[in-house]
């Protein structure tokens, strides 16, 4: 479970969207919270784009000041109240200096915003959020700017390849889903993709045409023994609603996209869509597999949902195995 909860800040409103967020999955399951404020060395005004860079240890010591005053009031707004809140400032490199952090601090899950502040004296939080989520060890949650208008039982699209390693976004998607749930039921919707090869314009209906039947009841024999063995065993004590759908397209993106924020895509099970999305960061690669890394970048430089990014433990993938599945997929495909 979540037990102590990093809230990256740059002094900025939109970064502070994450906090009643936070602040919620906090209150719900009794975590604590960590505010932390990392201040980049500014430059020294007076020095020419010819000058070398200097450093200004005065301008450094205002901003740290700065930034201390500033997370201490942060950390008595009302939304905090009740809840063991620490907080800490540091200089150096955003994204560098939150991954240290989550190290250090024993942290569990990160909540941050996508976007923050810009220019020379704010680090912009759209990468720095791309970079801490791809590297961090530990759950990730990025925000949108409305995400705090979450509902009171929060549905979570799951986005599935087959393998385990993608599986490892589950439990951490239970427990998300749980935690801004509570007391209502939470809920996850378990949606597995199988991706079309690339093709000429125009021939997609072709290739539909010709996918494998044995491939497509592999997949929903997946999802239904995956939905099974989810609600009896270990995420039974979680008490959510488990549904999932199968999809079929050239753009897994934009289908996982698509499923969480409209619905698009679910097999008529007569479900809107979903609150937020959860994906590992690694899944199978090859041909019939998708790679994670970087369509779990592409959803979460396109969606307008939270995504919760988390990075399983073990990524690695035998070559030889590798290659027998590409094999396998592509006789059952075509």
């Amino acid at each position: 479970m979540f037990k102590r909860i990093l809230v990256p800040l740059d002094g900025s409103e939109r970064a502070e969207s994450a906090i009643p967020v936070a602040a919620r999955i906090a209150k719900n399951i009794g975590s604590s919270i960590k505010l932390i404020r990392v201040v980049s060395y500014p430059l020294d005004s007076g020095a020419s784009m010819m000058q070398p860079v200097v450093l200004s240890e005065e301008a450094m010591d205002a901003e740290l000041a700065n930034a201390t005053d500033y997370l201490r009031e942060i950390a008595n707004l009302t939304d905090l109240a009740g809840i063991p809140t620490e907080t800490q400032v540091y200089s150096g490199l955003p994204a560098e200096t939150i991954l240290s952090t989550i190290h250090e601090r024993e942290v569990s899950l990160v909540v941050m915003c996508s976007h923050g502040s810009t220019g020379l004296k704010r680090w912009i939080l759209g990468s720095v959020a791309q970079k801490v989520a791809r590297h961090s060890t530990v759950p990730v949650l990025v925000l949108r700017q409305d995400s705090a208008k979450l509902g009171d039982s929060v549905r979570i699209l799951v986005a599935l390849d087959g393998s385990s390693l993608a599986e490892a976004a589950l439990l951490p998607a239970a427990q998300l889903s749980m935690a801004l749930s509570s007391p209502e039921a939470g809920a996850l919707h378990l949606l597995r993709v199988l991706p079309l090869p690339p093709v000429e314009p125009g021939t997609r209906d072709e290739l539909l045409r010709k996918v494998n039947e044995e491939a497509i009841e592999e997949a929903r024999a997946y999802l239904s023994a995956l939905e099974q063995r989810l609600r009896e065993g270990e995420f039974a004590q979680f008490k959510l609603s488990i549904t999932s759908s199968l999809a079929i397209d050239l753009d897994v993106a934009s289908t996982i996209v698509g499923a969480g924020e409209v619905g698009e895509n679910l097999e008529g099970v007569g479900l809107p869509g979903c609150d937020a999305i959860a994906m590992a960061t690694h899944g199978r690669s090859g041909v019939q597999r998708w790679v994670m890394g970087s369509m779990t970048e592409r959803v979460l430089g396109t969606t307008k949902l939270p995504l919760l990014i988390v990075r399983p433990k073990v990524i690695e993938v035998q070559p030889e195995k590798a290659r027998e599945e590409d094999a396998a997929s592509w006789a059952g495909l075509l």
